[in-house]
């Protein structure tokens, strides 16, 4: 019964010492991305030009 006991609080304490790295790894911005804002800007024409010719296409259909 004591065996569970040890293994209970080695998982916990193993548990804590994940949870505590991945804190500080938020923190320090491991996890900000910083790639995708500077291609988003890349394809943001494509974007515009589809909603503007659908902007078109419902303005001609409604006329």
């Amino acid at each position: 019964m004591s065996v569970i006991y040890v293994l209970l609080a080695i998982s916990i304490t193993v548990a804590i010492i994940f949870f505590a790295a991945f804190v500080l790894s938020v923190k320090k911005g491991q996890y900000d991305d910083a790639y995708t804002p500077s291609v988003r800007m890349l394809f943001e024409d494509e974007l515009v030009k589809e909603s503007s010719s659908d902007n078109n296409q419902n303005k001609s259909q409604t006329d």
